[in-house]
């Protein structure tokens, strides 16, 4: 019988992980490179502590304190606690039906269930207020979040359950636990670390959203440090807001990590990976088909079939004014050089915390996950401020700063990749390089760089599906004369020129589509990768 550990401190979107046994002194050059990534990633951080600051401690605590504050609070904590639970509970169940049932067409299902997460979220609440007043305040925004987001816990929990141990159920049922009693103890105890990370994930998501909750009516955070920022210029309001934001989310990633505890995971039997026995569904195939297609429905089909019924019914007017081409062009371009850049600078902080578990490295790549908590304008804001500040306002609204700003705000996205990918490589095949003499750059390129592939593919494609959904950034440092097709479409949208708006959103779809597929056939072969020897 083999046992192996996993180290409660993992990424929060990867599920368990195995760690080598034995752990080498970190190289200097690898904590040097995660100190600089972490010092820039904080960056915005302290342009926030530096503008609190001269604005006085008073003038701050008065701004935080008054009554717009507690409503704005209270706003965001119970939507980021009704769309996380509705996450978990959807993201779940969908996976535990594809991975684990003979659920008819399961292989289709897997990706149609993925390519919401293509979708921005003001494309989605476009697609619902364009057609419904409805869907206008909390409980249009608890829908569109939920349907935009709800991947980012299906994608690791069905990671996690394709790779558990199935031998522990089977004791279960020997045992005499009946099938619901074993999914509770044992399937979700296999996937809490998968489900936390995805809540994690999806609550610092819904933190940072600014489109899908202006164009609903619903006032957060987010919401209001922007139009502080953008539209009354009162940065002082807007910092003591962003503060708040913060803190909120350093109570989320306390709170992740408390929750995780010091739990194993445990695998009996040998390592090589044991297919699961698929449950039969039985009666209830029609209903879970039925659910499913519910879902793919009110995700897909309304976005999508709300912006073609917009641009038919705008003519020819739809296709006039600024060319979809080139915002489509540029879009890509920006997208795909912060995505490259994300994962390279993400590639030493995965070393570091994964082959290196030292408490310096866990704490600089806890630290980079952060910045998912810091809207986009505070980022943009950030980086205007420093460039004025330090360089007499050089290189302001080019290509860029807006890519590095990309890097920074989806840097973390990036780094569940590429952890991902670190932590499921086989460390023996480095090992064996070394005792051939094979230098430390020389096992890296040859051997490390092969292994951890994929995941720098997935970290890629999730960091350029956020470049182009991206916004609030965008809107505030897009290159003069350049329009992305997020831009343009805002700038359609606030005019209510739905039809014109509608070309720019599809093609946001199209240009999302491929990447997505990337993502979900990676976390559709990671487990397979967990199951090899180390």
């Amino acid at each position: 019988m083999t046992i192996t550990t996993t180290a409660s401190q993992q990424s929060p979107a990867v599920g368990p992980e195995r760690l080598p046994g034995r752990r080498s002194r970190p190289p200097w050059v690898l904590l040097a490179a995660s100190a600089v990534v972490a010092v820039v990633l904080l960056a915005p951080l302290v342009f926030l502590l530096i503008e609190a600051h001269g604005a006085g401690i008073e003038t701050v605590r008065h701004l935080i304190w008054r009554p717009l504050t507690a409503t704005l609070l209270w706003n965001t904590v119970q939507l980021t606690v009704v769309v996380t639970a509705l996450c978990a509970v959807i993201g779940t169940l969908a996976a535990w039906c594809v991975e684990r049932t003979d659920l008819p067409g399961r292989h289709i299902w897997a990706v149609l269930v993925v390519v919401p997460f293509a979708i921005p979220d003001f494309v989605v609440s476009f697609g619902w207020a364009s057609l419904s007043t409805w869907v206008q305040g909390f409980r249009g925004a608890v829908l569109v979040t939920t349907l935009a987001v709800y991947p980012l816990v299906y994608l690791p929990v069905a990671a996690s359950l394709r790779g558990a141990d199935p031998g522990q159920e089977e004791v279960a049922r020997s045992l005499g636990l009946g099938r619901i009693r074993t999914f509770g103890r044992v399937t979700l105890r296999q996937a809490r670390g998968a489900i936390l990370g995805g809540c994690v994930l999806v609550a610092l998501v819904i933190l940072a959203e600014y489109g899908a909750f202006e164009i609903l009516g619903y006032r957060t955070f987010t919401t209001e440090i922007f139009t502080e920022f953008q539209d009354s210029f009162n940065v002082a309001a807007a910092c003591a807001l962003s503060l708040v934001l913060v803190v909120f989310g350093l109570v989320v990633l306390g709170g992740d990590a408390a929750a995780r505890g010091r739990s194993r995971v445990v695998r009996t039997g040998p390592m090589a990976q044991r297919a699961n026995q698929r449950h039969r569904l039985g009666r209830a195939t029609i209903p879970v088909l039925l659910g499913f297609a519910a879902l793919v429905g009110l995700a897909l089909g309304v976005p999508i079939g709300s912006s073609v019924y917009w641009m038919f019914e705008g003519g020819a007017h739809a296709l006039s004014g600024v060319s979809v081409v080139d915002a489509g062009w540029h879009t890509a371009l920006y997208s795909a050089v912060a995505a490259a850049l994300a994962t390279g600078l993400a590639l030493p902080v995965a070393l570091l915390a994964v082959r290196h578990g030292s408490r310096v490295g866990r704490i600089l790549e806890r630290s980079t996950y952060l910045v998912l908590a810091m809207p986009g304008v505070m980022i943009a804001f950030a980086l205007s401020y420093f460039l004025e500040r330090y360089a007499n306002s050089f290189a302001y609204q080019t290509a860029p700063v807006l890519i590095a700003a990309y890097a920074i705000l989806f840097f973390p996205l990036a780094l569940v990749g590429v952890r991902a990918s670190v932590a499921y490589a086989p460390i023996r095949l480095e090992e064996v390089a070394r005792s051939l003499g094979q230098g430390r750059l020389a096992v890296f390129a040859r051997v490390t760089l092969p292994l951890v592939g994929p995941g720098l593919a997935a970290a890629f494609c999730l960091v350029f599906l956020a470049g182009v959904t991206e916004l609030t950034a965008t809107l505030i440092l897009v290159p003069t004369g350049v329009q992305t097709l997020a831009t343009q479409f805002w700038s359609y949208e606030q005019n209510l020129s739905y039809g014109q708006a509608a070309p720019f959103a599809l093609v946001m779809i199209l240009v999302a589509a491929g990447p997505s597929y990337v993502l979900s056939r990676y976390f559709d072969r990671l487990p397979s990768r967990a199951g090899r020897p180390t």
